[in-house]
């Protein structure tokens, strides 16, 4: 992996060089909260810390058209087109490793295949905020997943190079960069060390598979159940959640039908739903549960690590505050000043 320094004053012309891969893409403000949008170098947040849907909306779009039939023949026509998209974090491109481990681990997804070709993923360092909680899952930092990572020391930025399609969008850049000297290295070590420290949410995950396991019984569930709106917010703005439905869409006049794939949610009533009409898991509870389970316990059992990367969407979306830190922390029996836990609702 390569390392270059990047003047501040620079970046911009850098960035507007990447371009020449394809659309720029990066966190912008609208209103209180960040998007990812196609816009100028100068108008990216560079302080923006989590956007309302994360990144792997780039990979596979919360709707699209997977097949058309006309004229007596299936068309497959999704064709992604090329992207540059800044400023996405360590926790993030961890979220982008884990969906590319589900969607190549036993056979490559078509359409999240063609969209990973047509991207150029530049990383940015950032400093946490009271909802991150990164630290915790080591995600904090990142060393594989993306082409370019930017680590912002002020008036310099370091520029890691960290795979062949980076090498090759030096091309483009390569101009604006220049060698790093020892000083360079030291500010980086000083800045991690303070980063390191601004975390303040802390959450304890060692053991969760295995208590999450032995609480599969507890009544945490049923209480998180009363109080969930199954809304399915969580999974739409998590970095990770992979799941999907189709639906098919006729025109019977012109004898054509267009299949839609389209982001699915595992807390969603019919998502259990089976022919004859019986729900496995009509309860929300059991929905909640099974989603828990599978972050926790499930993906930790398959790669070693939970399938959250501490980005903190769940925990500023819930309405009534059902997200990884206070599960966890009321599954560890400690105290949590979570909505939900002081809710006085009726049985679901």
């Amino acid at each position: 992996m390569r390392l270059f320094k990047l003047k501040r004053n620079n970046l911009f012309p850098f960035l507007r060089g990447l371009e020449g891969f394809g659309e720029l893409w990066g966190p912008v403000r609208k209103g209180r909260k960040v998007v990812y949008a196609r816009a100028k170098p100068e108008e990216f947040d560079l302080e923006a810390l989590r956007t309302i849907i994360p990144a792997k909306k780039f990979f596979l779009p919360p709707r699209f058209t997977a097949l058309k039939f006309r004229d007596n023949t299936w068309e497959d026509d999704y064709r992604p087109r090329r992207k540059v998209i800044f400023g996405l974090h360590p926790c993030e491109i961890h979220a982008l490793n884990i969906y590319h481990r589900f969607y190549t681990r036993l056979f490559t997804d078509p359409y999240y295949e063609r969209s990973k070709e047509a991207t150029l993923i530049v990383g940015l360092s950032c400093v946490p905020d009271d909802h991150c909680f990164c630290y915790a899952t080591g995600t904090s930092t990142v060393n594989e997943g993306f082409d370019l990572f930017l680590t912002d020391l002020g008036d310099r930025l370091l520029v890691w190079v960290g795979s062949p399609r980076g090498e090759e969008s030096l091309k483009l850049v390569g101009k604006f960069l220049e060698d790093v000297e020892q000083k360079d290295i030291s500010d980086y070590v000083a800045w991690r060390k303070r980063r390191d420290a601004a975390f303040k949410l802390k959450v304890d995950l060692d053991g969760m598979p295995e208590i999450v396991s032995f609480s599969y019984d507890s009544p945490v569930w049923e209480k998180m159940g009363r109080a969930c709106l199954s809304c399915g917010t969580c999974t739409m703005v998590c970095p990770t959640c992979t799941c999907f439905d189709l639906e098919d869409e006729y025109d019977l006049k012109r004898a054509e039908m267009h299949r839609e794939r389209f982001w699915y949610s595992c807390v969603f009533r019919e998502y259990s739903m089976v022919a004859g009409g019986h729900n496995f898991r009509e309860a929300r509870s059991e929905r909640l549960k099974l989603w828990y389970t599978h972050k926790l316990v499930g993906f930790m059992s398959e790669y070693g690590a939970p399938a959250c990367v501490g980005c903190g969407r769940c925990v500023v979306s819930c309405p009534v505050g059902i997200n990884v830190i206070s599960v966890v922390r009321a599954l560890r029996q400690e105290r949590t000043t979570a909505l939900w836990t002081k809710m006085e609702v009726k049985d679901a």
